[in-house]
């Protein structure tokens, strides 16, 4: 099994406590009226894991003061076969203007020799980078929210 660590950095222009609780703490209500396409539903199967379409996640740490954000995937379409896991950590920081910038750390745990191409970790940040703008597109177009 091969470990691969690869680490991102989105700007958003809503600063960090607001953009935290919903793209955290209100996801499971917020992410499918955003972004349908991505998540039609969420269901807590126990505790604080979610999961949807094929995917499920299981929540590791909600830092609710320092904005702080770990989960890993356990089971569906995003494992691609290759993978073990996936666990992701999140952290929103203030950035310039008042707004924020999300840090991510992914690491991938592959199975056995599966080889992970630059093409497979650009793809995942893609989906990550559009999820949170679409974040922050709310976010500007919903002041109240």
């Amino acid at each position: 099994m091969g470990v691969i660590t690869d680490d991102m950095e989105v700007p958003c222009s809503i600063a960090p406590a607001r953009v935290f609780k919903a793209s955290v703490l209100d996801a499971d209500t917020l992410i499918p009226k955003i972004v349908p396409q991505a998540m039609k539903s969420v269901e807590t199967l126990e505790g604080d894991g979610y999961a949807y379409k094929t995917l499920k996640h299981r929540v590791d740490a909600i830092d609710k003061e320092n904005f702080t954000y770990s989960s890993s995937v356990i089971d569906g379409a995003e494992l691609m076969d290759k993978f073990e896991s996936i666990s992701y950590h999140t952290k929103i920081v203030p950035g310039p203007d008042g707004g924020s910038l999300y840090k991510i750390r992914s690491i991938y745990q592959t199975k056995g020799d599966a080889q992970v191409t630059e093409e497979e970790i650009k793809s995942g940040k893609e989906a990550a980078s559009v999820l949170f703008k679409a974040v922050e597109a709310y976010l500007v177009a919903n002041t109240d929210a």
